[in-house]
């Protein structure tokens, strides 16, 4: 039997597929649940649950005697910032073939920040994952993933880190990151930076420095990500409440 997470998460991906350029590319609205449950071969809790996730999300509006409307202006925007992505995924969404050029690991001690980030004491060993992503082999994302060492649970290899990071602390620490928080801002490209996007000291990078959170609100992995200019639109879906 199929974890029901997984299968949920298929599920969801297949109606996205669906509404975007499959069998409901030309639809206002999704069947009634009823009829979309037994279609999809799961209980009509199931669906609901799905269903109030792309609501969330904004992919869908569900209105009581109108039905499921399906919102195209919101399928069609990519690189949506309000959820969480895999990097290689974002880059194939914005029309480009993706790559992992290099992945370095290396292993030091926590300075005051990363130990303030993750509830550490300062000089505690911490794994740092630097990962290059590349766009038609063009430097596009550059991420800086760092872990407390004692969270991992048996050994691993570099090969091992070349998945996203969320699937290694799954598999490798047990750990489930639930949500982040994320500071944004613009920054210009340094002598490192400058060298690793193969671009001009001075060049306009976006910065994110996000600190992820288990569902009891307990800090799992900080993360310093840098995105190219002019690869990616930055789209945030804003609900008024």
């Amino acid at each position: 039997m199929s974890n029901p997470q997984t299968q949920a998460k298929a599920i969801r991906a297949h109606l996205l597929s669906a509404m975007r350029d499959g069998e409901y590319a030309a639809c206002e609205r999704l069947p009634r649940e009823s009829v979309l449950s037994e279609l999809l071969g799961i209980s009509r809790t199931q669906l609901r649950d799905i269903l109030a996730s792309l609501e969330r999300e904004g992919f869908i509006t569900r209105r009581h005697g109108v039905g499921t409307i399906i919102n195209r202006h919101v399928l069609q925007s990519h690189s949506r910032m309000d959820i969480e992505v895999e990097f290689l995924d974002m880059i194939r969404q914005a029309g480009y073939t993706p790559a992992v050029e290099r992945v370095q690991v290396t292993e030091e001690a926590a300075d005051e920040k990363i130990a303030a980030q993750l509830g550490l004491a300062v000089g505690a060993p911490v794994i740092r994952v630097s990962r290059l992503c590349t766009a038609d082999g063009k430097p596009a994302i550059y991420c800086e993933d760092i872990l407390d060492k004692a969270l991992i649970r048996r050994p691993y290899t570099q090969q091992d880190l070349m998945q996203p990071i969320f699937h290694f602390l799954q598999e490798f620490c047990g750990v489930y990151a639930y949500l982040d928080l994320t500071d944004l801002r613009p920054v210009a490209a340094d002598e490192t930076l400058a060298d690793i996007f193969k671009v001009p000291v001075g060049t306009p990078l976006l910065n994110m420095d996000e600190l992820d959170y288990d569902i009891d609100g307990k800090p799992v992995f900080c993360s310093n990500e840098y995105f190219a200019d002019g690869i990616f639109r930055h789209t945030v879906l804003r609900k008024k409440l």
